[in-house]
């Protein structure tokens, strides 16, 4: 899905920051992904089985595939093919839990919220990278209170109960789905709580934390009783189409990924306490409550690219 912000760059409006800020100070580095095959990189999860791997996937219109890469080199390790999934539909999120399995998120919804159900597939993360085939369950999931868009699934790694995020450009709602998943009957995720326009989330690896990143911002919430806590706001690069966000496995930063070809993933240090610092305007973007310089930047941008696209569609119509 081709975002507002990839149109205005393309029309020459903006010039986006392709790497953002990058740091190699012994976690995992920022680092881009060479593979032609993935174009639409729309999540990413830090391998518990092999360090410095990342897990990814492109879109919807791609198949039952998900990838390894190596940050090291951001070439391919393992490219593994789902089975007894059927075709996904809208592949958004992928998340991997500390029982050892990878959660593959099928919840997109390009109609906007209209589709009955959507599904989280499961598989076991192999214990040798290369590519294989894999038979994955399917679970089928509905919302309690009706059909929503999203493109953020989260594994919590005490409970391993999980977590969905709706997409919406008002705002969207945090869901949280069933104590276990049943492969047999439908999974009905509740809301829990309310988020801002969310395109990926991951939890950090002692559970503490949950970081949320939309197309302009990105925070951190503190994780308490299986709520939201308060809120922290994180430095993030501004990129071309802000798609995915994972911990390191040590939990020391937070990468960012972007969709597109050859598209980068920038590491971003996790300062807490005393040290943190407000995002700053230039090269980054990020909403840290009411006020937030680069919020407002975000909504120029937002809207500038809205224009450009609206004055397109009636270009269109007089021809």
């Amino acid at each position: 899905m081709r975002s507002l912000l990839g149109a205005a760059v393309a029309a020459g409006l903006l010039v986006p920051v392709a790497g953002g800020p990058a740091f190699a100070d012994g976690g995992d580095g920022g680092f881009t992904i060479k593979d032609p095959r993935i174009t639409e990189s729309s999540g990413l999860a830090a391998s518990r089985a092999h360090p410095g791997v990342y897990w990814t996937h492109n879109d919807s219109g791609d198949g039952p595939y998900v990838y390894a890469v190596d940050s090291k080199t951001g070439e391919t390790v393992a490219t593994i093919t789902m089975t007894g999934v059927g075709h996904p539909r809208d592949v958004e999120a992928i998340s991997v839990g500390t029982d050892g399995n990878i959660y593959v998120g099928d919840i997109g919804d390009n109609l906007g919220g209209k589709w009955d159900h959507v599904w989280i597939y499961e598989f076991p993360e192999p214990a040798a990278l290369g590519d294989a085939t894999v038979r994955a369950a399917q679970y089928v999931v509905k919302y309690a209170d009706g059909p929503r868009d999203a493109e953020s699934l989260m594994v919590h790694p005490k409970t391993g109960r999980i977590y969905i995020a709706s997409k919406k450009e008002g705002g969207g709602g945090l869901y949280e789905g069933p104590e276990r998943l049943s492969a047999s009957g439908t999974n009905v995720f509740r809301r829990i709580d309310e988020v801002p326009w969310v395109t990926d989330g991951a939890f950090s690896p002692d559970g503490t934390k949950l970081a949320l990143r939309g197309y302009y911002w990105a925070a951190e919430y503190d994780w308490v009783n299986g709520r939201l806590g308060t809120r922290h706001a994180v430095e993030a690069p501004l990129m071309r189409q802000s798609e995915s966000v994972t911990y390191t496995l040590d939990g020391t930063a937070l990468l960012f990924g972007s969709e597109g070809e050859s598209s980068p993933v920038a590491r971003v240090p996790v300062v807490t306490g005393a040290g943190a610092k407000p995002p700053s305007v230039k090269g980054s973007s990020a909403a840290g409550g009411s006020g937030s310089t680069n919020l407002v930047y975000g909504a120029l941008v937002f809207a500038g690219a809205t224009a450009l696209w609206l004055g397109g569609r009636r270009l269109l119509r007089r021809k």
